[in-house]
């Protein structure tokens, strides 16, 4: 077993450990923590769980929490281990931590001990893409990696195969890394754009947490020129930074030349991939590529870059081809919970689409998104507590004209689908693209796309 996982093990031996939060991370952790031989409490708002899984953790020693009140359980622990999704300045928290318990993460926790080369991603849009990317990417080239994180794969229980030529490729959300000890080798930000300010205080909190992926560590940084945010940080990170741009010619990184993707440096450029040879549409996945290919730079070689570029068809709920019916093609991008991913993804069409959008409320802005729509949908169709002020952005966005746009409001998901599906016609795009979370209507994401895929395959 990997000597650092085997020090977490004896350190947490006989301690008194809450787990707050019995989601995909913290299951197999609960599993790791009770396995070592300490005493667990399970503390979750949801009173409903698997009871599989509940008389597992029974058996093993563990106690339960659940409710309204399941933070009242955590005074008099020795470690907490935190949910990603909670925010450390809840009043429990402080009071634990005044009290000598010490807060933390299980990826911070994975972060601290991980054995081998750590790629770590995040940005706003784009980060679950890149890293599948750059996994696919060290696979091709024969590298064994671990790809987890905000993916969906907790990466502490996987320590112990990790040797030290391994890679570990993470996906990190805002949420996971607030205040993290602990920094990525090669870290990168895809882009950085008003998101989550449900959660973050400020737009100045969440940049400064995506920051944290950085900020522990001395390797390089990718970033995008072309985002104004990440090009600020470059001037902070200084020569770490590793640019890269679709719209600028650079001086020294990654950018867009007469259809290919180059790398500049001492103002020549080296012919890196054809876009033409990018199998996953849209301009928004040739940044994915760069961001990729500049964070396994000295990895990989053209011939990996390009196998990978022409097999790659992209990730589930990801502009994802449902089915096409009656010469309608129906398009699944259920990942896109922010106005800029949902911008990307109308624009990789180039051309009008009927577009579902509507969901939970981040209070994200949707100004831009209403000028966009003006180009690139025919009809908009609009679900979930957020529908009236898309429908306000863009209807009172210059330019706007009914005939030309109709916007549809709907009462439930299952009205949204069978409102696009009566507006198409042969030969039209029908794209579920929300801009929003999920959160108002569905536990995540992932079973928004999976609901609307049942939805088109039964029309």
């Amino acid at each position: 077993m990997n000597t650092a996982l085997s020090q977490f093990l004896n350190a947490v031996k006989n301690k008194r450990c809450a787990v707050i939060g019995m989601g995909v991370s913290n299951t197999p952790l609960v599993r790791l923590l009770l396995s070592a031989g300490a005493g667990v409490m399970v503390c979750d708002k949801k009173e409903n769980h698997d009871e599989t899984l509940l008389s597992e953790f029974r058996g093993l020693g563990a106690e339960f929490s659940f409710g309204e009140t399941y933070l009242s359980a955590i005074s008099g622990f020795d470690i907490i281990f935190k949910t990603p999704g909670m925010r450390y300045d809840v009043p429990e928290l402080i009071a634990a931590e005044k009290s000598g318990s010490v807060i933390t993460t299980e990826m911070e926790q994975f972060l601290k001990l991980c054995p081998c080369m750590s790629i770590g991603i995040t940005g706003s849009d784009g980060k679950t893409t890149t890293t599948t990317i750059i996994g696919e990417l060290l696979k091709k080239a024969g590298k064994r990696c671990f790809v987890g994180g905000n993916i969906g794969r907790p990466l502490l229980p996987d320590a112990d195969e990790m040797k030290p030529e391994d890679f570990a490729v993470i996906e990190l959300s805002s949420f996971q890394l607030m205040k993290i000890k602990y920094s990525t080798d090669i870290s990168v930000i895809t882009n950085i754009t008003p998101n989550h300010l449900d959660m973050h205080k400020s737009m100045e909190e969440y940049t400064e947490a995506k920051k944290q992926i950085f900020a522990a560590s001395s390797g390089r940084v990718v970033l995008n020129f072309d985002n104004s945010v990440t090009r600020d940080i470059a001037a902070e990170v200084g020569e770490r930074a590793v640019l890269f741009s679709s719209r600028e010619i650079l001086d020294d990184g990654y950018c867009v030349e007469n259809g290919f993707i180059v790398r500049r440096k001492n103002k020549k450029s080296e012919k890196i991939l054809a876009l033409s040879d990018i199998k996953i549409p849209g301009m928004h996945n040739v940044e994915n590529y760069m961001a990729a290919i500049a964070a396994c730079e000295g990895f990989v070689s053209k011939d990996d870059i390009l196998s990978v570029a022409r097999e790659f068809g992209g990730v589930e709920h990801r502009m994802e081809l449902v089915r096409e019916k009656d010469g309608v093609r129906y398009y699944n991008d259920s990942i896109a919970f922010s106005p800029t991913r949902t911008i990307a993804g109308l624009r990789a069409f180039g051309r009008k689409v009927i577009l579902i959008a509507g969901g939970y409320d981040k209070n994200s802005p949707f100004d831009e998104l209403g000028e966009v729509a003006q180009e690139y949908v025919k009809t908009l169709i609009l679900v979930g507590k957020t529908a009236e002020k898309i429908r306000l952005a863009v209807t009172e966005a210059p330019g706007y004209a009914p005939e030309k746009l109709p916007v549809i409001m709907c009462a439930s998901f299952e009205e949204a689908v069978k409102a696009a599906s009566d507006a198409a016609e042969s030969g039209d795009i029908v794209t579920l693209s929300p801009a929003c979370a999920s959160f108002d209507m569905f536990e995540n994401f992932m079973l928004r796309g999976k609901r609307f895929k049942e939805l088109v395959a039964e029309l």
